[in-house]
């Protein structure tokens, strides 16, 4: 049951994970996030994996909270908040992304929205469908984001972006998130998945300990500041095995 609410397909150093609640557009419950915990947990001690596409089936990346499931679970979501159940997974899967060694693409398919748009948020990289729609409900129902949103958004948005879209909750095109810098790029439907294959692509054909590193200390920057940030990165080792085979395979192809 758990392996079918996320798939695993792991091909040429990139292994994609997809919610598979299509049905239900692959709205968050506890064990679909079960289910992606437990991929994250198995790839990031895989040495063959470089890049982790997070995407979801059909016609949506995640419509959010089930709140189907929120109320069959007799969760009465006093002052807003959804319950540990679902904070504690979500929070463990959104910590997952941050600190795993692979680079981390969130390929938006279609809906995104509130506590998906919070795990998107956490990827390194966001690539959506122009046709994909974003937004951040939580003052719709009255609820209160506690999955990230408020740290993570006017980081990447800008605070008074963030505000509007979280104040209003309005509903916004995967266009116009790749114009407030919300994703990378957005792309034809129809081109998605190559346009997010060739880059994961481009990426998994680099140093995997390169990669590590880079995510460790943009992750470090974006927690600590510049000084704190300067500081770590002048002091921290890493190991990345293949600098030397890299370097001489560079020097080889430039000098014929």
């Amino acid at each position: 049951m758990t392996e079918q609410l996320a798939l695993l397909d792991v091909s040429q150093r990139v292994a994609e994970i997809t919610l598979n609640r299509p049905d239900q557009m692959n709205a968050l419950t506890p064990g679909l996030l079960q289910a992606v915990s437990e991929h994250l947990a198995a790839i990031a001690g895989r040495d063959d994996v470089t890049v982790v596409v997070l995407t979801g089936a059909g016609r949506a990346f995640s419509a959010g909270v089930d709140l189907k499931a929120l109320q069959s679970a007799g969760i009465d979501a006093a002052g807003g908040d959804v319950g540990n159940a679902l904070n504690d997974l979500a929070r463990q899967v959104i910590e997952q992304i941050a600190v795993m060694p692979q680079a981390v693409i969130a390929k938006i398919n279609g809906f995104c929205f509130t506590g998906a748009l919070e795990i998107a948020l956490a990827c390194d990289l966001r690539v959506a469908a122009e046709e994909a729609k974003f937004g951040d409900t939580h003052a719709v129902l009255g609820f209160r984001p506690t999955w990230g949103m408020t740290q993570r958004l006017p980081r990447i948005v800008g605070a008074q972006r963030a505000r509007e879209l979280s104040f209003t909750a309005r509903t916004f095109t995967g266009r116009e998130a790749a114009d407030f810098g919300l994703v990378l790029e957005a792309v034809p439907r129809a081109d998605l998945d190559q346009v997010v294959a060739d880059l994961a692509q481009k990426i998994a054909a680099n140093s995997p300990g390169s990669i590590a590193a880079y995510k460790d200390l943009y992750r470090v920057a974006a927690d600590r500041g510049l000084t704190d940030g300067l500081a770590f990165e002048a002091g921290t080792e890493y190991e990345i095995p293949d600098t030397g085979d890299r370097v001489a395979a560079f020097m080889k192809q430039r000098l014929g």
